[in-house]
């Protein structure tokens, strides 16, 4: 089926998941070094390929530009250089990983005289859903392969030549080394009606993995039958404790502010708290700004009073509403918040955040516990850019998602979020009386 043949489009998906239910069972019969030899095979074809990925990306921008696609969409559908090459060592972290199948944990005896404990097991098929971001097909591939599942992807229409062009190079990789080339499928149809098959063929799909905007996974989550791993929004917090070295507070609240803006771990609230906001928000706000010019500043009545007269932040100014402490921007634009103390921020944080990835700057130990233990979010930092919520620089290898559920998995999704556990039983002819 080629982007421009969506015709029955329901026979298709079943065929593709009835495809992904046998190799996910082939797949089990692979070792750790037969799962590595595909990964490092399909590393060595992509590295080939790099300049056929880059022209088909090109393609894909040269439409969204046309289609006028937001800044923060392009950002993330564009691949560069840096990103290529990221995608790269990203194979290779994943290899380099330990396999957590068959991991066997809690062997214990029972006084019936059997030997019990539990094993890791691949989940089986992964559906994933996803908007710009063609690393995301690499990424997603790699750890579905590494945790021993198939992996059936719909990218956005918006990447669909950048996609297919990885997608060739996973498939020559898994040729390569003898393994089922319909372990990873990337779907050749932008037809939506695909994703709604996808989400409720419980026969062949074990889970669902969403990324992209709040409307796609609300819709998913609405509509699936299937299982879902999944996050909103990233309506992420920092805040500026009393006790805050003031350079830390200034450099991470930059970094995690201006480092990206399409990213779901970017800051979008900062608070401050009262005492030392006098001193310290307009330096922050300064440094913020100067990192780009474009930066707008949304105001409560506290912040206002000490910026408005600051004629460095002139034109980037103005009030903030109800609705912006709520509001994921994605784009050069800030919240600020003067709180009164640990307490208010904390409350803000836990009505007004997304459960995402809060942090705190602070050199006291015991505020600092305090937010790690009551801000309920999947991520809570202290001292640190929010930027680091991510499954690469958690040791993960890479992400096939962040979740803010608290079922199956909450936070990075990396392999061992990809996995399940089953009871393994060892018995001698016992029976029960």
């Amino acid at each position: 089926m080629s982007q421009a043949n969506t015709t029955d489009v329901t026979t298709y998906m079943h065929t593709v998941g009835k495809q992904a239910r046998a190799a996910s069972r082939a797949l089990a019969a692979a070792n750790t070094g037969d799962k590595n030899s595909a990964l490092m095979a399909i590393h060595d074809v992509l590295e080939a390929a790099k300049q056929d990925i880059l022209s088909a990306n090109k393609i894909d921008m040269d439409k969204g530009k046309s289609n006028d696609l937001d800044a923060a969409l392009l950002d993330r559908l564009e691949l560069n250089d840096a990103r290529f090459d990221g995608m790269l060592q990203g194979l290779k972290d994943v290899a380099a990983l330990p396999d957590p199948i068959g991991e066997v944990t809690d062997m214990t005896y029972q006084p019936s005289g059997i030997h019990l404990g539990k094993m890791r097991v691949p989940l089986g098929v992964v559906g994933m859903i996803y908007e710009s971001r063609p690393n995301v097909t690499l990424e997603a591939a790699s750890l579905a392969l590494k945790s021993g599942n198939a992996i059936i992807l719909r990218g956005g229409s918006e990447a669909f030549e950048s996609n297919q062009a990885i997608a060739k190079c996973i498939l020559e990789g898994l040729q390569k080394v003898g393994l089922s080339e319909h372990i990873v499928q990337v779907l050749q149809t932008t037809d939506r009606a695909a994703v709604g098959e996808l989400i409720t063929m419980t026969d062949y799909v074990d889970v669902i993995v969403p990324r992209g905007g709040k409307g796609l996974i609300e819709r998913i989550s609405r509509d699936a039958r299937v299982p879902v791993i999944k996050h909103l929004d990233g309506n992420c917090h920092t805040f500026i404790d009393s006790d805050a070295d003031a350079q830390i507070a200034i450099k991470v609240s930059v970094n995690a502010k201006t480092h990206r803006y399409g990213t779901c771990n970017t800051m979008e609230t900062l608070l401050v708290d009262e005492s030392v906001a006098d001193n310290l928000l307009p330096k922050i706000a300064e440094a913020i700004i100067a990192a780009d010019d474009a930066m707008q500043l949304r105001l409560d009545d506290k912040s206002q009073a000490i910026l408005n007269d600051n004629n460095a932040l002139k034109g980037h100014l103005s009030a903030a509403t109800a609705e912006d402490w709520d509001t994921e921007y994605l784009a050069p634009i800030l919240a600020v918040k003067v709180v009164s103390g640990i307490d208010e921020a904390i409350d803000h944080i836990n009505t007004h955040g997304s459960h995402h990835t809060d942090v705190i700057i602070t050199d006291n130990y015991t505020k600092s516990q305090r937010f790690i233990r009551e801000v309920d979010s999947a991520s809570v930092m202290i001292n640190a850019s929010s930027r680091f919520a991510d499954g690469f620089e958690y040791g993960l290898g890479a992400e096939i998602g962040i979740s803010t559920d608290k079922i199956h998995a909450r936070g990075p999704v990396g392999l061992e979020g990809l996995t399940s556990q089953k009871w393994i039983v060892y018995g001698h002819g016992e029976t029960r009386a």
